[in-house]
């Protein structure tokens, strides 16, 4: 568990200023030996897995080099990438290259890097507050363990690293949201529709409300279906890329990906935990 640093001895007693601890973005002074030596550790000097990186990131091995000598002295962005390509890395052997005793994961989080390595072992992400990475997580397995959610789990998780691995891809994240969310919803608002999409699941609530309601207390004069449409309709209407049209299309930012990827977290938990049902 990530937690606040201790200050430094020179600030408690008042000698020095207090040092801004933020997360490092890239790789810092203090991290590239041990990253570096991370990296070394997975390989022999003439190691055909490092030679199968070197080709996948496009590294090249001049004759008087080995392959793990040129992944050992990557730096900056560089030596990130080659990080997260071991981690996710599988050779023919069945070697993999996860992070399973956590000591690269120790080394970033001491480090005060920027990045962490994801819950699999599999990858680096982006390091977020841990209550909220659980959460998602927690609405990963709650989807996962409910049959009616179809593919939701996988929808989100895929949603998560496109929002918050190292390399983020907005426009990946925010479909693969909706995606998570249309699987949570269709057994309930759209069951006999097979190729419904959250535009047609809003209409259908549009059209016949009186069929749904939610868990949250209302009152009397109140419509309980509202919040949930208005969660649902932020999310689909958010989205710039669905159709292509004469002019430009505009892409989602990263911002706006990573908002709509907990905006479907909340939907999927909504659905999956029986919070939004339909009426008799």
């Amino acid at each position: 568990m990530t937690t606040a640093p201790r200050p430094r001895f020179s600030v408690r007693i008042g000698m020095s200023e207090e040092v801004d601890e933020a997360p490092y973005d890239g790789v810092p002074y203090h991290l590239i030996e041990p990253l570096r030596q991370w990296v070394g550790s997975n390989f022999t000097d003439y190691d055909s897995d490092a030679t199968a990186i070197c080709l996948q990131l496009r590294i090249a091995v001049p004759t008087n080099k080995s392959a793990r000598s040129q992944l050992i002295s990557a730096h900056g962005w560089g030596l990130l990438d080659v990080v997260d390509a071991i981690l996710g890395y599988t050779g023919e052997d069945d070697w993999d290259g996860r992070d399973e005793d956590r000591r690269l994961a120790g080394l970033l989080d001491i480090a005060g890097s920027a990045y962490r390595v994801n819950e699999d072992g599999d990858g680096l992400e982006e390091r977020i507050t841990p209550a909220v990475r659980d959460a998602v997580s927690q609405t990963v397995a709650d989807a996962e363990a409910e049959p009616s959610a179809g593919s939701a789990a996988e929808h989100l998780s895929a949603a998560w690293r496109a929002a918050y691995g190292l390399h983020p891809d907005p426009v990946r994240a925010y479909s693969e949201a909706i995606k998570a969310v249309e699987c949570a919803a269709h057994s309930v608002i759209q069951p006999n529709h097979g190729r419904a999409t959250l535009g047609t699941m809003l209409g259908e609530i549009g059209n016949a409300r009186a069929k749904f309601t939610t868990a949250i207390s209302t009152p009397p004069s109140g419509d309980p279906i509202a919040p949930m449409e208005a969660m649902m309709r932020a999310l689909w209407d958010g989205q710039t890329t669905r159709h292509g049209k004469q002019t430009p299309t505009v892409p989602e930012t990263l911002e706006a990906a990573r908002a709509g990827v907990h905006l479907a977290a909340a939907l999927v938990q909504w659905f999956v935990s029986g919070a939004v049902v339909r009426t008799p």
